[in-house]
């Protein structure tokens, strides 16, 4: 049994499927994890939008990143990434990353400038991951 499969070749948003609610909640009052709404926001905001006809929104279960719920991975072949969190599970979270991942996929290297950051992604980057094959120069 393998745990991998094939994902999205492009640009891509992976997103934590059972992340926590929120710090204190581990889902909300239906039993439903946070990162399945931010899955959920993330696709309604998406829809309609061509902008982001290129970006796909995949989910996973656990990014391990538990104590920074609503986790996401903003993703591109041969550019730099970034995993986010501390989201709160919400449309106007959803349209933040979204408006992020619009500038990500128009940089070359997946740099955006920080002036170019929509204020609901400010605060909430965790870690940068190289691409394979590339280390960032000094």
């Amino acid at each position: 049994m393998t745990l991998l499969r094939d994902a999205a070749e492009g640009a891509s948003l992976v997103v934590c499927n059972t992340c926590r609610f929120s710090a204190e909640d581990r889902e909300d009052a239906n039993g439903v994890r946070g990162g399945a709404h931010l899955v959920a926001a993330l696709r309604a905001q998406k829809d309609g939008d061509a902008r982001l006809d290129d970006l796909a929104v995949e989910e996973m279960p656990c990014l391990f990143n538990c104590t920074q719920h609503c986790s996401i991975h903003v993703r591109s072949p041969g550019k730099i990434g970034y995993v986010l969190g501390r989201f709160e599970p919400t449309a106007e979270a959803a349209r933040a990353i979204l408006d992020y991942a619009i500038a990500y996929m128009a940089s070359e290297e997946g740099v955006v400038p920080y002036r170019q950051w929509p204020e609901g992604v400010k605060g909430h980057f965790i870690v940068r991951v190289p691409p394979v094959g590339k280390v960032v120069r000094d």
